[in-house]
């Protein structure tokens, strides 16, 4: 009967979630504001009798409601988008941070509840609730504006910041301080999971979509990005990260795909669907008699999130650089508390270090501002406002000029070519030295696995080290060779900088071929070194560690080149990836008024294989926005395709019809390389 009463549940929550948000669409309130109130109406304590019978599969439903509704964020949050907001996320969530941890411990002294209550009350107030956010966002239609995309790249932040103080409340919880080396290797292992996921994302997951699109299909597609979506939802999970993060992460990869508009387009439904069951769990968890029991302990710690949130943030946002208005609707976005909330309340009853009353006052908080966030979000222009026609002239032209100030750093900043081109391998290295990483913890993770799969390994467990030192040396052999190359380009580079003419005269060369030798010198060392630290749990006995090392070298020595091929094609990968123009997300031409189109013409042209059309898809192509003609057919090989999607293909050979005014479809002719021909033009007849 677990299937009957699993169905009955769901279709509660579904019929009543529905009335519940047609009423709110009506009295024009944000719907997720009536999921959330569905939730509490239908759950176990509202009275008379409760409506679910098994919460906990709405529960286990609420995660996919997660997953989908972070997928569909990192769709919309490209990397380009990551880069432009990165000082300004990291500064608002750092501020943010350090100041509610701070403000929670002292309103928990002040109830006079022991260290660690206060220590995880700081916690759980000092995170904002990003599936909660971006779903009010959503529902009032902001998440184009750019205070939205501020908010998205904090929450990020948050969420990561998140994963690291989890380890340290793990770590405090158990001895009583805070351990360097539990911190070090925490932010380790997460910078080698993210750098390693990018990477190796963008050079396979675009094509490996790009060859699925190729069928035409959308069951395909979307089968194909959920497999994505779950596989690495599940790795993040069995790495103990937020599977929330996971689902982010290749959310923005997949933003990448030349396919992306076609992609929204197939997940909506979906995450709308799953997101309605997440919002409804979260009203079954308020107990609107324990809000009345801890009335003023919740209602106090309420105030302190939405200002302390609100405040905050909005310092942070204007301190990197946005004008106030941003920073005003920044903070006022951010003013709630949501999953990791409960995630760190969880933790402290886990490892029995806080009281009980803890988890279910950070629930009615986050249950709470959850209800206010929109209000607060839609609020924002309001107070902006306020502040436009109250403040001091004398403090907003303050405020302009030092916006003005540090937007002017970062536009005229300049750098000498060489300092440029430093940084630039100095980057390149530490990026492949955490890929380097990975590999290695990879192999660390492997070792306590592998004797189950091949427990006659000879040598036992030093066979097992061995084979995996091997195997992760030989992985790393095209990084590693890259590593060499790029640290020989800086030593030179180094050398001539700080080596001039004018101060060594006839010893330069000399003086710069030391200078150079050294730092290479050095950091083969440092390199040298990092491998032996990371390999300290997978190396296997000595005299078996130098036939490998001797091993190695001789296989970096004979694939030398082949080495440097692969990491050659896997960097051209990852460029054309980032390089490649993104599709547009609604391209599809709006329906025209017939007066419109009693002007238009229709031409057909031809696509030689010297176009810049070629091989390329309708949406990259930008034909609408830039000439104001739309492609309304395509003549393939004696078949026909009407209205083709921004997704299709144009191949050379293909004759393209076109729609649009004499000199909308003269640019197009321009854009496309094509032929005048005049003789294909004829009047478009709307009838």
């Amino acid at each position: 009967m677990h299937e009957v009463t699993f169905l009955q549940d769901l279709a509660i929550v579904m019929v009543v979630a529905g009335l519940v948000t047609v009423l709110f669409h009506r009295l024009k309130q944000p719907v997720v504001l009536g999921y959330v109130v569905a939730g509490v109406i239908i759950g176990p304590h509202t009275p008379p009798f409760p409506l679910i019978s098994d919460q906990h599969t709405i529960q286990t439903l609420s995660e996919l409601g997660i997953i989908f509704l972070m997928f569909s964020l990192g769709l919309e949050f490209t990397l380009g988008k990551l880069r432009e907001v990165g000082a300004t996320a990291l500064i608002a969530a750092l501020s943010a941070i350090v100041v509610m941890v701070w403000g929670g411990y002292w309103v928990g002294r002040a109830f006079g509840w022991g260290t660690m209550d206060c220590i995880f009350l700081g916690a759980i107030l000092s995170i904002s609730s990003t599936t909660i956010i971006v779903k009010a966002l959503q529902g009032l239609g902001k998440t184009k504006e750019k205070f939205a995309t501020l908010i998205f790249g904090i929450l990020i932040v948050e969420d990561i910041l998140a994963i690291i103080m989890i380890a340290l409340l793990s770590g405090f919880a158990t001895s009583g301080s805070f351990s360097a080396r539990d911190v070090a290797i925490t932010v380790i292992k997460l910078g080698a999971f993210l750098v390693t996921l990018f990477v190796a994302g963008l050079i396979i997951v675009p094509r490996l979509l790009n060859y699925v699109a190729k069928f035409k299909s959308n069951e395909m597609l979307l089968v194909s990005v959920l497999g994505l979506c779950f596989g690495v939802s599940l790795l993040a999970v069995k790495l103990n990260y937020s599977v929330a993060l996971g689902a982010f992460l290749i959310g923005t990869i997949v933003a990448e795909a030349r396919q992306i508009g076609r992609i929204e387009t197939l997940m909506t439904p979906v995450r709308d669907m799953f997101s309605a069951v997440f919002f409804v769990s979260i009203g079954l968890l308020i107990n609107p008699a324990l809000i009345w029991q801890y009335a003023l302990p919740i209602l106090v710690i309420t105030v302190v999130v939405i200002l302390g949130q609100a405040i905050t943030c909005s310092v942070g946002a204007f301190v990197a650089g946005n004008d106030m208005r941003t920073s005003l609707r920044v903070g006022m976005g951010l003013a709630q508390i949501g999953e990791f909330s409960f995630i760190i309340a969880s933790l402290g009853l886990s490892l029995n270090v806080t009281s009980e009353f803890l988890y279910p006052i950070a629930v009615a908080v986050s249950g709470i501002t959850t209800l206010i966030a929109p209000y607060l979000i839609k609020s924002s222009d309001a107070l902006v406002g306020a502040f436009d026609r109250t403040a001091p002239p004398l403090l907003k032209n303050y405020l302009d000029l030092y916006t003005r100030w540090v937007g002017a750093l970062g536009q005229n900043g300049t750098e000498n070519v060489p300092f440029r081109f430093v940084r630039k391998l100095g980057w390149q290295i530490g990026l492949n030295v955490i890929l380097v990483t990975a590999i290695f913890i990879a192999a660390a993770y492997f070792q306590r696995r592998f004797p189950a799969v091949w427990p006659q390994l000879p040598e036992g467990e030093n066979g097992v080290k061995a084979l995996l030192w091997l195997g992760a040396m030989l992985f790393s052999l095209p990084i590693l060779i890259a590593i060499f190359r790029k640290m020989q380009a800086l030593s030179m580079l180094l050398s001539e900088v700080s080596v001039t003419r004018s101060a060594a005269g006839g010893q330069t060369a000399m003086l710069r071929a030391i200078v150079s030798n050294t730092i290479l010198a050095l950091g083969c060392t440092a390199l040298v070194f990092l491998i032996l630290m990371l390999s300290s749990t997978i190396l296997p006995s000595w005299n078996v560690f130098l036939v490998l090392a001797l091993i190695a070298i001789a296989g970096a020595i004979l694939l030398r080149r082949s080495a440097i091929r692969i990491y050659a094609k896997g960097q051209v990968a990852l460029r054309e990836t980032l390089s490649q123009p993104p599709e547009p997300r609604h391209s599809m031409p709006s329906p025209a008024l017939p007066s419109l189109l009693s002007a238009a013409s229709l031409r057909s042209i031809m696509i030689s294989p010297g176009s810049p059309a070629a091989g390329r898809l309708i949406g990259e192509l930008r034909l609408r926005s830039e000439t104001g003609a739309s492609v309304v057919g395509i003549e393939r090989d004696g078949s026909s395709i009407l209205n083709p999607g921004p997704d299709e293909e144009l191949r050379p050979g293909d004759s393209v019809l076109l729609l649009g005014s004499s000199e909308q479809l003269r640019a197009a002719a321009a854009l496309l390389h094509a032929e005048e021909n005049s003789a294909n033009w004829r009047p478009y007849d709307p009838a």
